[in-house]
């Protein structure tokens, strides 16, 4: 299947100048509301291209991320924060548990798939490294401090905090413009969900995977899993395998365009919409496609790290989460009852190993 590429032109184009012209709607824009609603509940992803969001843009915040991975651990190892979840700073490779292998339900499911559509089953902690910066402004108290702590700026770098809020805002502005056209696509309130996500601790979070050390065909760097946030975007990757599951248990490729952006649902979003909405399942593994990319690279004398341009969106840590308008109405909304978004994420973190024990 092929994901449609929705263009967000229209919306930045009519959005700036006012959604309703004399209480009018724009029905060009309620029906592309209507389209990534649907796209979203059926399949949990959808590709965009913001015009905001630039190839360029993305190039300078790639080659300063190379740059920072290619450095050794023990630097990498004095901007992690175990005692803040590893929400700030540096993730270390072999650290993050894929939730695969810690919900025995979603080990079941994912071997009851056709032989064609299962994934990779990892056998330990994620190869991958990341690294988390914070985007948007912080909330003046609240009571989850370390999901929304201050910045970390890694040394012998002085481009970096440019570089990354210039990359990040405009990632969370196509995520921004995407949640209030899903809203109004579900029959919400226009910022149904933007309203719950300000002052979120949404992070750019890139990854990192050393395709030089573990470049091997069937080598797993982020195991079968869920987003926890609520929106996830990704710019296009230069080294595939990147694997999406569709709603109806159907393994796909991700093949992003030049100059889109791949946007999957999480935990969040399901929640506040009791399960239209189901959180994105996904996997980044070695393929025989990414080992032909590690021998371009190699021949362009290129870095062999995989470098992810993601961002997670995310509800404020202080709102409640729970299914929203009409949504609280569903038989299914029993299964998302009322909770801080901070307490779970702190919760499900732990779950993972994210916690100052690892353990």
């Amino acid at each position: 299947m092929d994901i449609p590429v929705i263009d967000l032109s229209l919306y930045v184009d009519v959005v700036s100048g006012g959604f309703c012209l004399d209480g009018v709607v724009n029905p060009e824009l309620e029906k592309v509301c209507s389209e990534v609603s649907q796209i979203l509940r059926e399949t949990g992803a959808l590709l965009v291209k913001d015009p905001r969001c630039s190839t360029e843009d993305d190039g300078r915040f790639i080659s300063m991320m190379e740059k920072y991975f290619e450095m050794p651990d023990e630097f990498k190892f004095l901007q992690a924060r175990p005692h803040q979840h590893y929400q700030n700073g540096a993730t270390p490779g072999g650290l993050e548990v894929p939730r695969s292998l810690v919900v025995p339900d979603m080990l079941k499911k994912a071997n009851e798939l056709p032989k064609e559509h299962q994934p990779l089953i990892p056998t330990g902690a994620d190869l991958k490294w990341r690294y988390m910066w914070r985007i948007g402004p912080r909330p003046s108290t609240t009571r989850f401090q370390d999901l929304n702590s201050d910045h970390i700026i890694p040394e012998g770098f002085p481009e970096w905090e440019e570089t990354m809020d210039s990359w990040g805002y405009k990632l969370l502005s196509a995520v921004e413009a995407v949640a209030e056209m899903a809203a109004i696509g579900f029959g919400l309130p226009k910022d149904a969900f933007t309203s719950l996500m300000k002052n979120g601790p949404h992070l750019l979070s890139p990854t990192g995977g050393d395709l030089g050390s573990h470049g091997k065909e069937g080598t797993v760097f982020a195991g079968y899993h869920y987003d926890l946030n609520f929106l996830t975007v990704h710019y296009r990757s230069k080294f595939p395998g990147l694997y999406i599951w569709l709603r109806n248990g159907e393994k796909v490729e991700v093949k992003v365009p030049e100059g889109c952006l791949l946007i999957q649902t999480g935990k969040q979003f399901e929640w506040v919409t009791a399960g239209d909405c189901m959180a994105g399942l996904h996997e980044v593994v070695v393929t025989k496609k990414t080992i032909d990319a590690i021998k371009a690279a190699k021949q362009a004398n290129r870095s062999l790290w995989r470098v992810s341009s993601t961002l997670f969106s995310a509800i404020a840590s202080d709102a409640v989460m729970k299914p929203l308008g009409h949504y609280a109405l569903s038989p299914l909304a029993e299964k998302y009852p009322p909770v801080y978004a901070g307490e779970y994420f702190q919760k499900e973190l732990a779950v993972i190993k994210l916690n100052e024990n690892g353990k």
